[in-house]
């Protein structure tokens, strides 16, 4: 795990607090921008995914050619 999808993940969780709490106050604003925010959190979240699985594999890489550099 790294950072962005833990800020994601923390950012998305807070969006969605502050969507709710703005429909349940009847506060339009508040529900677009907790919306937003989830949206956000949701894109920085993913873009840890992705970072996180480059990461993994090339450690398969590394792994492979370190075993059996000559095989294609």
């Amino acid at each position: 795990m790294n950072k962005d999808q833990v800020k994601g993940k923390i950012k998305e969780v807070a969006g969605e607090v502050q969507e709710h709490t703005g429909k349940m106050v009847g506060n339009a604003e508040q529900q677009a921008k907790g919306h937003a925010r989830e949206f956000e959190g949701k894109a920085q979240k993913a873009y840890g995914d992705v970072k996180e699985d480059i990461k993994d594999t090339a450690k398969e890489v590394k792994k492979d050619l370190e075993r059996d550099p000559l095989k294609p």
